[in-house]
């Protein structure tokens, strides 16, 4: 099976804050060396990613195959720092991939720990819809099979624009930490929770066999679980009726029985139209990253040459 790796960003550094630390380059170094290893095409550039400065991600970006992307990061004249987006073959389909970094309201230092420096460069965070949809755009005349979204950016502002979105399938979302959760339809895209820091791993699989919006294969499993739920209460509804003598009891219980009947044929409804199969469908699931999941020896070594065992990070 086709497997395409992505991070929608915030992966290097566990706060905005932790630049400061005296191991934060070794720990930043580190993670994007595995997440290069174990072959993530690209990752969206967020707040937290920024902590050592555009220049340090730039040298990471050069020799690396992992590629860092944002349409709207951007220098004090609008240039843009990294690459807007970038197209991948994955099992024979193309795949369009945009990144999207936080809008700033006024122009920020480029290196954030170089102060000290005369005339500080400074770095912008341009509307995030504008930019992102020109480059949606783009994508799209290209032909593309399937446009992602790696929008590092706060889970609010993301579903105000993420209804204005044409033409991008799935958004994978990054900035607080938010963990695991269901794909959520919001206007004509999907908003994919990539699960947090490493704990857990998020997995889409997708079936696409033609054109048409992508169905959600577990949002059927809901209906149908929701479905057996409304059949048991109604039918301890209509077992309570029968029983009644008290007539306000009675008619209470009727304008139940009807409530659920009529629940019931909806959901019917919708369980009979999943029923047809759709061209496109997407299931969301999560790996958990526990104890129960062995360490590499190689990555462990490594990672204990940053965070030495009985140390206050281990």
């Amino acid at each position: 099976m086709p497997v395409l790796v992505l991070d929608a960003g915030n992966a290097l550094f566990k706060s905005r804050d932790s630049g400061e630390a005296p191991d934060a380059r070794a720990r930043a170094e580190l993670v994007f060396a595995q997440m290069n290893a174990q072959g993530t095409t690209a990752m969206a550039v967020g707040t937290r990613d920024l902590s050592l400065g555009v220049d340090f991600l730039l040298k990471q970006s050069r020799k690396s195959k992992l590629k860092l992307l944002s349409a709207n990061l951007a220098d004090a004249q609008g240039k843009l720092l990294f690459p807007a987006s970038m197209v991948t073959q994955v099992g024979g389909l193309k795949v369009g991939l945009v990144g999207a970094s936080p809008a700033t309201e006024r122009p920020e230092p480029m290196e954030p720990f170089a102060q000290g420096k005369a005339a500080a460069v400074q770095r912008q965070g341009l509307p995030v819809l504008p930019a992102v949809t020109a480059e949606v755009k783009r994508l799209r005349e290209q032909k593309v099979d399937l446009v992602i979204l790696l929008a590092a950016v706060p889970y609010n502002d993301l579903l105000a624009l993420a209804g204005e979105l044409e033409g991008v399938d799935f958004v994978m979302q990054s900035h607080e930490g938010r963990g695991s959760g269901i794909a959520q339809r919001v206007g004509l895209t999907t908003v994919v929770p990539p699960g947090e820091r490493g704990r857990q791993v998020a997995k889409l699989e997708l079936s696409i066999d033609g054109p048409g919006r992508f169905v959600d294969v577990s949002e059927r499993e809901r209906t149908r679980d929701g479905l057996r739920i409304v059949e048991a209460n109604l039918a301890r509804a209509r077992e309570r009726l029968v029983q009644t003598k008290d007539e306000a009891q009675k008619r209470a219980l009727e304008s139940t029985v009807a409530s659920l009947e009529a629940r019931r044929q909806s959901l019917e409804k919708t369980v009979a139209g999943g029923a047809t199969p759709s061209a496109r469908t997407h299931l969301l699931s999560y790996i958990q990253l526990g104890s129960d999941v062995p360490a590499d020896p190689v990555v462990q070594k490594a990672v204990e040459r940053v965070e030495p065992p009985g140390s206050a990070a281990h």
